[in-house]
């Protein structure tokens, strides 16, 4: 905006001060003419030949006069020409301007010679029946128009880089409020709830900074709330959860005594007390992992030995695992951690991906990091519920019939967190999904989300 307000002030001026200057030139040089005019009449007057008129010019030095004593168009000989300088004759003149003198009129005419601008004035001695034209050159006043040009083009720059500066110093100074708004916000959208703002010098801005500070306690109070009273209710649930487990197990080891009506009766309510009981555990887990009650405990492992191990434990000791050779093998990672992610993709592989295909290790894009991905050869995942399945007791469209408590994987989202990683599922090449887990290598631990209290 300076730049712009500066061209077009600059712009202005300079129009401004050309038209001023040339027409004071104009002026002058008309003033000029018509007083060398009436000089040569004097001359006339005083001497009866014309031929032996004199042009005076003096304060004039790169001027010069051309007198045409005869304007007489019946005559066929050319013009006689009495010239003020030297060398100059009436091919040093414009032919419209001559052309309009020789009618015994009076006019003006800018015009070029040499490259330079010059100004002749035409006019009629009507006592004596001749024409005038006087020349006038511009480099004076062209000199001056580049002098005030390359003025205003410097003021132009200066002007601009002084509101610059002041306009970036001033925007920065209004706007440093508004961008700890905006990290502020970021740190409570990463999970930190407790971040606030600073009171502000500035009323309007001190209002802001209050009112953003509201909006945090009250979501947080509210996000608190509805995690205590899933922690409260999955806890109180466990007692007589575990109650009603140990009684249908005792039911179900003498079902042998039962009807056969009674015992297809038993085996839905022992599948859904199980997983009623599973999902209690998950969402206890879930609630631990948000409060940060859970340590974390990292030390170096070897990735594909502890993957095996993991596999065998789940009941899929012959699935392959194929490692990438630039893969890194080993990571700092917690040992129980990262049974529970590659345990959970794994069942979430068999429930709802027919069956997990095989176990891949791959270098990630980001530096540091390896890449755990478990495909199957199921339906895959649609591209508009890639990011939707990993919340709570969310299921893709491919799996809203089958069993499962739909907390698997929030559960591998939460532990890939907490390991400084993240999770999130792709195609597989050929068919099916790939559930792909990047964590930090024993290099990286940057990124790592501590249990609340241990960020000191």
């Amino acid at each position: 905006m300076a730049l712009l307000g500066g061209m077009a002030l600059a712009v202005a001026t300079f129009l401004f001060a050309r038209n001023s200057l040339l027409d004071q030139r104009i002026a002058d040089a008309r003033q000029d003419a018509v007083e060398h005019a009436l000089n040569l009449r004097q001359d006339f007057d005083d001497n009866a030949d014309i031929s032996q008129a004199v042009i005076e010019l003096d304060h004039e030095p790169e001027a010069f006069g051309v007198l045409l004593p005869e304007l007489d168009h019946a005559s066929t000989e050319p013009l006689q020409q009495i010239s003020s300088r030297s060398g100059r004759t009436l091919d040093d003149l414009p032919p419209e301007l001559v052309d309009a003198v020789t009618q015994r009129q009076f006019g003006q005419q800018l015009y070029s010679m040499n490259g330079q601008t010059w100004l002749a004035v035409g006019l009629n001695i009507r006592a004596y029946d001749v024409g005038y034209i006087e020349a006038f050159p511009l480099a004076s006043t062209e000199n001056a128009l580049r002098v005030l040009a390359t003025a205003l083009t410097i003021g132009t720059v200066l002007a601009t880089v002084v509101a610059t500066f002041f306009g970036v110093s001033t925007s920065r100074r209004l706007l440093r409020p508004l961008s700890r708004v905006a990290d502020a916000a970021g740190e409570i959208a990463s999970g930190a709830l407790d971040v606030r703002m600073d009171d502000e010098s500035d009323p309007d801005l001190n209002r802001l900074a209050g009112s953003f500070n509201e909006m945090a306690d009250t979501v947080q109070e509210r996000i608190e709330r509805e995690q205590r009273f899933a922690s409260d209710v999955s806890h109180e649930l466990r007692s007589p959860i575990t109650a009603l487990t140990a009684a249908v197990e005792v039911l179900d080891a003498r079902r042998d005594d039962l009807p056969d009506r009674t015992q297809q009766a038993l085996d839905v309510v022992v599948s859904q007390v199980r997983r009623f009981d599973d999902m209690v555990i998950d969402l206890l887990e879930l609630s631990r992992l948000e409060a940060g009650a859970q340590d974390l405990h990292r030390e170096p492992v070897d990735i594909v030995e502890l993957c095996d191990r993991v596999s065998q434990r789940y009941g899929y000791g012959e699935l392959p695992i194929e490692v990438h050779a630039r893969a890194p093998r080993h990571a700092l990672i917690d040992r129980i951690r990262f049974e529970r992610v590659l345990g959970n993709l794994l069942d979430n592989a068999e429930h709802h991906g027919g069956g997990p295909t095989r176990i891949a290790i791959e270098p990630a894009k980001e530096k540091r990091s390896v890449l755990i991905a478990v495909e199957d050869d199921g339906p895959g995942v649609a591209a508009g519920e890639r990011s939707r399945i990993f919340e709570r007791f969310a299921r893709g469209s491919a799996a809203r019939n089958r069993i499962g408590t739909g907390l698997g994987l929030a559960l591998v989202a939460e532990h890939a967190a907490a390991l400084g990683g993240e999770a999130w599922v792709e195609d597989r090449p050929g068919g099916g999904a790939r559930f792909v887990v990047r964590l930090p290598t024993e290099d990286d631990v940057t990124n790592v989300r501590l249990p609340k209290g241990d960020e000191a």
